[in-house]
């Protein structure tokens, strides 16, 4: 296993042939990772109506403009956009809430 040393002086151990084939992790607000035990959760920054598709980028690490272009493409080609984004809505809790829409409508005290 070689080490290699990057811009900041920092050592690393590599088992790549070449820097080349080193590439960097895709760009998100996490790293374009999802960390171990992390929720998919609606947002309070970055949203525009609902937070459910800043909430899908944060958890994927893709752009949230990537998700908000696909969510219209549904909406142009077969009308399934707005559908899906309601589901989102009323299935992905809000950042700090335990539980969804869904699951405090269904969960009712009293029902």
């Amino acid at each position: 296993m070689a080490s290699m040393s990057d811009v900041n002086g920092t050592t690393r151990a590599t088992n790549s042939v070449s820097a080349d084939q080193d590439s960097p992790a895709p760009a998100g607000r996490d790293g374009g990772r999802a960390p171990a035990g992390r929720r998919l959760e609606r947002t309070l920054d970055n949203r525009w109506v609902a937070g459910v598709c800043a909430g899908l980028a944060d958890y994927t690490g893709i752009d949230a403009t990537v998700i908000r272009v696909v969510f219209a493409v549904l909406t142009f080609f077969g009308g399934l956009g707005p559908i899906a984004y309601v589901l989102g809505w009323a299935l992905i809790p809000e950042e700090g809430e335990g539980v969804s829409i869904a699951e405090r409508f269904i969960n009712k005290p009293g029902a």
